[in-house]
């Protein structure tokens, strides 16, 4: 079963620490990219405007804005259990060197996948105070496959600048097959859902939800041009719809 049996007011705290947190952790993962990447930024026509790539900020002005997002974070971190703050703390390796991964490997989304997606195993133990259960390994996996299948979408947008400044991409290795890449990623990530809303014993609206899922999935892969940065970027946008959908199909199975 989900953890869902906490009072009303302290699930919407709990809500409130993760939202903040989500923000802070986000800021920070940015800001560390932004960092590592700088000079490959200047290089690529979409990102040369970015705070440090085009001088508007300095890296001191970006480590100052670090240390205050990051103590931010630590301190959402403490308000929650013991078990939650050491799994907090085990992503920060991760967090620090995804920005490298584009420089040694064609999976980089896979390393993205693997940071992005750590609240749904911190979420479970702050609850629960156990370590992670096989519902919340489930949703975060199927969490990285998504995660893998539309940040491959969004690196179409620059792969001709990458691979002229020497970076890698699953875009770039996909190339043509991306369609049939994001078919397996999708139908994967779906499968891993539902198995995690029968171990969760979820009821049918989470089954529904799903249903609409797969509908907007389908609808990004028949809808996908490789090769209209434009497209890639409405379709990399409509994740945040999509993440909305399992969210609410998630809030309702459970109720």
């Amino acid at each position: 079963m989900l953890v869902n049996d906490r009072p009303m007011a302290s699930t919407i705290w709990m809500l409130v620490l993760f939202a903040i947190g989500a923000f802070v952790m986000r800021s920070v993962g940015c800001i560390i990219n932004d960092l590592w990447d700088r000079d490959i930024d200047a290089q690529v026509e979409r990102t040369t405007g970015r705070p440090l790539a085009s001088g508007a900020i300095t890296p001191t002005g970006a480590l100052a804005m670090l240390a205050l997002m990051a103590t931010i974070g630590l301190l959402v971190l403490l308000q929650l259990n013991g078990k939650a703050i050491i799994l907090g703390i085990a992503s920060l390796p991760l967090v620090l060197l995804y920005p490298l991964a584009k420089r040694v490997t064609w999976w980089p989304q896979t390393v993205l996948g693997l940071v992005f997606n750590w609240g749904a195993l911190l979420g479970w133990t702050a609850m629960s105070d156990q370590w992670p259960g096989l519902p919340s390994i489930l949703l975060y996996l199927g969490c990285m496959a998504w995660t893998i299948g539309y940040d491959t979408i969004y690196a179409h947008q620059d792969k001709e600048d990458d691979a002229l400044v020497g970076v890698k991409s699953s875009a770039l290795k996909l190339g043509g097959k991306t369609k049939p890449a994001l078919s397996i990623l999708y139908s994967a990530a779906l499968a891993l859902w539902a198995l995690m809303g029968f171990s969760a014993e979820l009821n049918a609206f989470f089954f529904a939800g799903l249903c609409l899922a797969a509908v907007h999935f389908v609808w990004q892969i028949r809808t996908l041009d490789i090769d209209n940065p434009s497209r890639c970027l409405k379709l990399f946008k409509s994740n945040i719809h999509y993440g909305w959908i399992i969210f609410a199909a998630i809030a309702l199975g459970t109720g």
